[in-house]
């Protein structure tokens, strides 16, 4: 684990000052966060990172998961797709197991920070310890709710209401509630694994093991196997690619302990995939972070085709290698990218496949965007942005008067 020293030839000595000082001030305040699985998604990979650099602040931070079935995960599948508009029918039932989960959670879990920090609707039910315990609470949404269903949206607000703050990562997610709301981006680590710079020949070991070859240009998106990232989609795209450019597709991803359709989708790309040996599908174990680098580094275009997302932090760390990234203008995405500057935003499958084909054709256009695309999350996306508004925001808490929106 690196320490925050460590980066200040990438952000500046004036960032680490600032961190110190606010932490400085919120060491007096003790944080525990909250969430739904320790590896897989975004949300633990964020904390795996915060969390450490908070306690070398001198910030009393921890971090705790909620225990939860396969039925469970199942439903909050559910409740993630609706979230984001996707029509799914949820039941009754769906509805009583998340409530008996969550009073199960709520009495055997140990809640004893002065700031209980819940991270998206799986957990969301410990707000009922608040009327015993008090402290102040902060529930931490990732996903744009902008357009979710109605039935799932009110249910959570009956929680969501007794809770002191909310985050967002966009603007755009929110919606009109009766407490006060933050918004705060999601960040990469830049010295992590999966970011840090590799050797070219860290990049060719790394496709020699996986049996790519590096003979013809490399397409790729990262992405957990999700309906909402359209996998399938992003071969449709290689195929209207490939009708004028000699190419390959990488389709490379993990899983998440609370994501069981994940089976599903890769069965269903394995299936589209299966006459092409172009198309390389790839199930990564956890941990696999070189690998998911080298891979990115090495493709000529990177692809994230989501339907619906929340932040799109693969976005970020294909634009921190300087990489070409045609994505979908959905989501956190349109904070990431600006079009035709930093990236190039489409919204149909043929659109995709255009400006995809487009920067297989013009390498230096390509390499203009990679390069703009690099400097926007330098100024944006980095983890010591991100503490600092952390650290603001833990501050803010209690001081109603003058709380500062992020």
């Amino acid at each position: 684990m690196h320490k925050l020293a460590e980066y200040e030839p990438v952000v500046g000595r004036q960032i680490i000052d600032e961190l110190h000082l606010l932490a400085s001030k919120a060491q007096s305040k003790s944080v525990q966060n909250i969430n739904s699985t320790a590896m897989g998604g975004g949300v633990a990979e964020i904390l795996n990172r915060m969390v450490p650099f908070l306690k070398e602040l001198g910030v009393n931070a921890g971090w705790d998961v909620i225990k939860g079935g396969e039925e469970f995960f199942k439903v909050t599948k559910k409740f993630h797709n609706a979230l984001h508009g996707w029509p799914v029918e949820i039941t009754h039932d769906d509805f009583q197991l998340f409530m008996e989960n969550g009073r199960r959670n709520s009495a055997e879990m140990n809640i004893n920070a002065d700031i209980i920090f819940v991270h998206d609707p799986q957990p969301i039910m410990l707000i009922e310890r608040k009327k015993d315990l008090g402290r102040e609470w902060i529930w931490r949404c990732h996903v744009d709710v902008s357009q979710a269903l109605e039935s799932v949206w009110n249910f959570l607000m009956t929680y969501i209401n007794q809770y002191d703050a909310t985050v967002f990562s966009h603007p755009a997610f929110a919606k009109q509630m009766p407490l006060p709301q933050y918004m705060i981006c999601p960040s990469i680590d830049p010295l992590a694994d999966k970011n840090r710079d590799l050797s070219r020949e860290e990049i060719d070991q790394v496709l020699h093991k996986l049996g790519i070859k590096n003979d013809k240009p490399i397409v790729t998106q990262i992405s957990r196997f999700d309906y909402l990232k359209d996998p399938v989609g992003v071969i449709e795209v290689y195929k209207m690619v490939k009708r004028y450019v000699d190419c390959q597709l990488i389709l490379a991803g993990g899983g998440a302990t609370d994501d069981p359709e994940g089976a599903q989708v890769l069965k269903e790309v394995e299936e589209k995939a299966a006459d092409d040996p172009d198309i390389h599908v790839l199930l990564l174990p956890g941990g696999s972070d070189i690998e998911i680098n080298a891979l990115q580094r090495a493709s000529d275009v990177i692809v994230q085709k989501s339907i619906r997302e929340g932040f799109g932090l693969t976005v970020a760390e294909a634009l921190w290698k300087a990489r070409p990234v045609v994505a979908s203008a959905v989501g956190g995405i349109t904070l990431q990218i600006a079009h035709k500057y930093s990236g190039l935003l489409s919204h149909t499958i043929e659109g995709t496949a255009y400006f995809v084909k487009q920067i297989l054709n013009d390498p230096e256009y390509g390499q203009r965007l990679g390069k703009n695309g690099r400097e926007h999350v330098l100024n944006n996306f980095l983890l010591t942005r991100h503490l600092k508004e952390y650290l603001l925001l833990f501050l803010s808490l209690g001081r109603k008067e003058d709380i500062v929106y992020l």
